[in-house]
């Protein structure tokens, strides 16, 4: 099987590509260099020239909260360009099959959680990345079009909760709250700092996965796209709040200092956990405990440490 796999320099990318069972598949990982997916023409040319028998769409602009907050245009506008361009491109060269990459935040803030796959568009999204979460739900939308305009095609979604690990962005401008939290307390302990700030009262809730799950999760859907359903959740289905996750994270790395809250700081949703129920029905569930992860990643990230 040749499989096209956009954004494979992005962390879900490289945790596929370093998954041995893809290794029996031709992959083609272009790189931004070879393939703009800002220009539809370009998109479209490459997937009529190489005819993927398959296509993994990862790529888009991702951030956490600051991000998201000092750039919404390029957010929302920058996201809704690459998936327009790869999802229509596939489409109009006839290719039957692409798994599109969507994310938990396309969920309501109000919604009840867990959050199951049928409460997409039914509420007002979280402020702090609203332009990412609508460039997700075009995405996803369109998607469901083509699927229902011609049932020969089949593209469908999956929701991976939030994602840390190997691979990972650690700086403070782009990270998400576990690789953050990472390379804070790692700081922390080489400074020898007594205190730690976290944001907000740390009582928010989180899901992480760790960024191997999701690389078993869409091995299984390669091999049994047949039978997955037209959006589906991957995660835990459980969560921890934000102080365990820097607790968890210190026991980890070996910090031993204590913990302040800066009630003033932006914090998102209060909670956003996905439910793996079709996930389980479908066939699958996570594996690595929040543990076994930070351990994983803090080993990753002490060998990038000098470049961050």
């Amino acid at each position: 099987m040749k499989i096209l796999i956009t954004g494979s320099s992005g962390m879900v990318g490289k945790n596929l590509i370093e998954d041995l069972r893809f290794q029996k598949f031709e992959l083609l990982m272009p790189s931004r260099k070879e393939l703009d997916l800002f220009n539809y023409d370009s998109v479209f040319s490459y997937i009529k020239k190489n005819k993927p028998d398959f296509i993994i769409h990862l790529a888009g602009r991702v951030g956490g909260i600051q991000a998201n907050l000092k750039n919404p245009v390029e957010f929302l506008v920058e996201n809704l360009d690459i998936n327009r361009n790869v999802i229509t491109a596939a489409f109009k060269a006839n290719i039957k099959n692409l798994l599109n990459f969507g994310s938990s935040c396309m969920y309501p803030r109000e919604a009840k959680n867990p959050l199951s796959e049928d409460l997409i568009l039914k509420g007002e999204l979280e402020p702090t990345n609203e332009g990412y979460a609508l460039a997700k739900i075009t995405a996803q939308r369109l998607c469901s079009y083509i699927m229902m305009q011609d049932e020969a095609f089949s593209y469908k979604t999956l929701i991976p909760c939030n994602l840390y690990g190997r691979h990972d962005k650690f700086s403070p401008e782009h990270s998400h709250l576990v690789p953050a939290v990472v390379r804070k307390l790692h700081l922390a302990k080489m400074n020898n700092e007594t205190t730690v700030e976290i944001w907000g009262d740390g009582t928010a809730r989180r899901e992480f996965m760790y960024s191997a799950d999701v690389a078993d999760c869409v091995y299984k859907a390669v091999i049994d796209f047949k039978t997955m359903p037209e959006v589906v959740n991957c995660g835990l289905g459980f969560d921890y709040s934000v102080n365990e996750y820097y607790t968890a994270a210190a026991d980890v790395i070996g910090y031993k200092g204590s913990f302040t809250h800066d009630l003033t700081k932006p914090v998102g949703m209060k909670q956003k956990l996905v439910s793996t129920d079709l996930a389980k029905t479908w066939g699958w569930q996570s594996k690595t405990t929040l543990t076994d992860g930070l351990t994983k990643t803090y080993q990753f990230f002490l060998k990038l440490e000098n470049n961050i």
